[in-house]
């Protein structure tokens, strides 16, 4: 079928906001998005969700419906000259003038520094793509001039549209009649991304022959395509999160070679050290927690020595963390324990808190028992007393469970000798 066909990624974005698939807490009818724009009250923003979920596919179709001009820059390779060039157009031209940043996080302060004055006196408006959390990436004075806007997941009946609209597009293109007879593997490959679900369609078709005028789809065809075919499939650097993810199961599965192997295959692709630091970061928290508490402090001191020497002697910082925390034992107890209270607050709502532990700091809250029959702990014999901290309605309720290894079993032990009603 040759391969002189247009990437469906480009050719398939939306023309309007009817068009635009997914995102509908912010462009559906009477969303905050939507409003903005059909109001032509534009504002410099942060646009933060997952790959292929349709940031750069949003800030094309704001320029469009606010009729300005239009710049892009890809912070993987432009710096602040290319910055300066673009601010000086847009004061050459004084017309309305939009700034979308591609991976945004990944300029420098120093960088964003370039073009924070020209977002202040509005001669450019900012559309910034991340998909790290802007508030650790984005500096201060820069976030508070944007409006930080999440975009979630696309779901599997958004994906469904997506393939269905990419379908009919190949069908009229290529006189071919396209029948998807199983498509769990192609939303397998995507993994949620928009851009990926288009790549592997566009690959399968390209490189599969009709029969009799019919193309048919199978589970097991778009597994072999992609897999011959993965450097094709992957022209847009999507891989990129595929090995993140393998280098952090292979942490949280305790296999420090595998964990060393592919952090070397991200280094040698040029990711970003400070995101492999921080993914660390989370890690130690997440998958180790308290079976080994040093873990969250050697990675966190990982994150702040790579900001401070750079590349390439970080390399050997990297190497020591990921295999250090490979190597440790696991838990994610601490990650279950926040979920499942975040769980109960969101279904119980406000519940009160016990008066014996509520704060006092007036006479009139003295009087109506704030504070009363509060028993202060390091008076008591092994600094402990037997006093309600939950509200009365959840007395006994436990979100902490410690798991087996030696350090949580201590922890385990402490806790049942301090507390009967939680069964430890």
């Amino acid at each position: 079928m040759g391969s002189s066909i247009k990437p469906l990624a480009e050719t398939l974005r939306p023309k309007n906001l009817f068009q635009y698939i997914g995102q509908q807490h912010l462009v559906g009818e009477g969303a905050i998005l939507r409003n903005a724009i059909e109001n032509n009250a534009l504002h410099s923003m942060i646009l933060w969700g997952p790959p292929g979920v349709g940031k750069t596919t949003l800030a094309l179709l704001i320029a469009q419906l606010v009729n300005a001009q239009f710049y892009v820059l890809s912070a993987i390779n432009s710096g602040v000259k290319d910055i300066r060039d673009i601010i000086d157009k847009a004061k050459e031209f004084g017309e309305k003038t939009i700034l979308f940043i591609d991976e945004i996080h990944r300029f420098s302060k120093s960088q964003q520094d370039a073009f924070l004055g020209a977002v202040e006196q509005g001669i450019i408006t900012l559309i910034g793509a991340t998909t790290e959390n802007p508030s650790f990436e984005v500096i201060s004075p820069l976030l508070s001039r944007c409006q930080v806007y999440v975009l979630k997941p696309l779901d599997i009946d958004d994906l469904q549209v997506i393939l269905e609209n990419a379908k009919n597009y190949l069908e009229k293109k290529l006189d071919t009649l396209i029948e998807i007879k199983e498509n769990e593997a192609l939303f397998r490959v995507s993994g949620g991304d928009a851009r990926k679900l288009l790549n592997a369609i566009e690959l399968v078709v390209q490189i599969t022959k009709s029969v009799a005028g019919k193309l048919v789809i199978t589970n097991d065809m778009v597994m072999k395509c992609i897999q011959k075919n993965l450097a094709l499939y992957d022209k847009n650097g999507e891989q990129h999160y595929d090995i993140i993810s393998a280098f952090i199961k292979s942490i949280r599965g305790s296999d420090p070679n595998a964990a060393v192997y592919w952090l070397a295959r991200m280094i040698e692709a040029g990711e970003d050290p400070l995101f492999i630091a921080r993914r660390m970061t989370i890690l130690a928290s997440e998958d180790i927690g308290n079976a080994n508490p040093n873990a969250l402090l050697l990675a966190n001191s990982c994150f702040q020595t790579v900001h401070q020497i750079g590349m390439p002697e970080a390399r050997i910082i990297l190497s020591q963390t990921a295999i250090y925390l490979a190597s440790s034992p696991k838990s994610n107890a601490s990650y279950l324990a926040i979920d499942d209270a975040l769980d109960w607050v969101r279904k119980t709502g406000n519940l009160p808190v016990p008066l014996p532990i509520r704060n006092a700091p007036t006479q009139l809250m003295k009087k109506l028992d704030y504070g009363k029959d509060y028993k202060y702990a390091h008076s008591y014999e092994n600094n402990f007393v037997n006093l309600e901290f939950l509200p009365e309605s959840m007395s006994g309720k436990k979100f902490y469970e410690p798991q087996n290894n030696a350090r949580e079993n201590d922890i385990r032990n402490y806790l049942k000798k301090c507390w009967e009603k939680y069964r430890y």
